[in-house]
């Protein structure tokens, strides 16, 4: 396996859920069936977009088998495993069937803050463990602290790490990456406003949040940035500017999940500590989405 099959789109799955906040597996189709007729590359299975957090070890395994069997055109599988507890994670590793997994993607430790030494620690035992490769999480607005250029270039070296999603905002740290990194080391924009940033400076794509509601669009914008022609993508880039800051504003479960329910592929519920949309940011949504029509 090369890390050429996740270049483009990846989506970052959310978890539907019914009124009752049980696990809404005929949504989680129509969500798929949905991709299925678009351009989508990959899917990400239970990242935080999918609530991975409050949703248990034993729904995390019935809605992997579920994306697999429900995946009509095959595409690549990477699933969500990540956490501050380095030994739980390898446990959980141990315990995971990876049959139809072609990577997972870790987020960097959490709230615990480690050094930059614990980081590079933390993702060599577990790539030392992972029978599949692992695609590096580096979001300091979600954990608390950041995976600087360096430590991610230690990391690059390592046999099972493949690629890095980055989600830093920060263009000097990605250029600082790109300036060092082996050849096969792949980078991902975990920014769905700098993917064409990213693929500008040699990136091969983004692993998306609003790709759940706009494949089409996600894929005029990877593969226009990857042919250089701005004209394919630039008009609905300008909607995308627009929603972006309303999706994350109540947390992008939340967000996202509106805009789906506006599409009719699920309902809108989030599980707590997530709470429901807020009246006035879902008429703020509906008026943006007008725009899409």
């Amino acid at each position: 396996m090369t890390p050429s099959i996740f270049k483009g789109t990846g989506v970052a799955l959310v978890t539907p859920f019914d009124e009752k906040f049980a696990v809404d597996y005929q949504s989680l189709g129509n969500l798929l069936e949905f991709q299925s007729n678009q351009h989508t590359n990959y899917f990400v299975v239970q990242g935080t977009t999918g609530e991975s957090p409050t949703v248990s070890d034993d729904e995390k395994k019935k809605i992997l088998a579920f994306v697999l069997e429900n995946n009509p055109k095959k595409l690549p599988v990477v699933l969500g495993i990540g956490g501050n507890n380095t030994f739980a994670l390898i446990r959980e590793i141990e315990n995971t069937d990876f049959s139809g997994v072609d990577a997972i993607l870790s987020v960097s430790p959490y709230y615990n803050k480690p050094s930059q030494r614990g980081i590079v620690n933390h993702y060599e035992l577990l790539a030392n463990a992972c029978p599949v490769p692992i695609i590096l999480y580096n979001v300091p607005g979600r954990t608390g602290s950041n995976m600087q250029a360096a430590t991610s270039l230690t990391l690059s070296q390592h046999d099972n790490i493949i690629a890095i999603k980055e989600a830093s905002g920060d263009l000097s740290q990605c250029q600082e990456i790109f300036n060092g990194k082996p050849e096969n080391f792949q980078v991902i924009s975990g920014d769905d406003m700098l993917t064409v940033d990213l693929i500008n400076m040699g990136g091969i794509g983004v692993i998306s949040v609003l790709a759940n509601a706009f494949p089409g669009i996600f894929h005029n914008i990877t593969q226009g940035a990857f042919q250089n022609d701005e004209n394919r993508y630039i008009d609905s880039f300008k909607k995308l500017q627009h929603l972006n800051p309303l999706i994350y504003e109540e947390s992008s479960a939340t967000g996202i999940k509106l805009v789906l329910s506006e599409l009719g592929i699920c309902k809108p519920t989030v599980r707590p500590p997530l709470y429901a949309a807020s009246n006035n940011l879902v008429e703020r949504i509906k008026k943006v989405l007008v725009s899409f029509d």
